[in-house]
């Protein structure tokens, strides 16, 4: 399950730095996360840290993108392959 920032956002600018992948970045108004990149941190932390540093909680599931912890895993996987290239 990719993670999703809703217009709740108050552009704080905590949770970009906090992404191990690179998945977030600034949109035209506010912060997004790209869905091929999140991972919820799997193979990182034990919990998506995004989620852990925004002070507003708007960063819930992305139901247009659920994915199983073997998808997010795996994912995880493809992207450090692509880092070390």
């Amino acid at each position: 399950m990719a993670l999703i920032i809703t217009a709740e956002c108050i552009n704080c600018d905590v949770c970009e730095p906090e992404c191990p992948n690179q998945a977030i970045s600034m949109g035209e108004s506010i912060y997004v996360i790209d869905p091929a990149k999140c991972t919820e941190c799997m193979g990182h932390f034990d919990e998506p840290q995004c989620i852990q540093v925004c002070p507003v909680e708007c960063i819930p599931v992305n139901p247009d993108y659920i994915e199983t912890k073997e998808q997010l895993l795996g994912k995880y996987f493809k992207l450090q392959a692509q880092t070390t290239l």
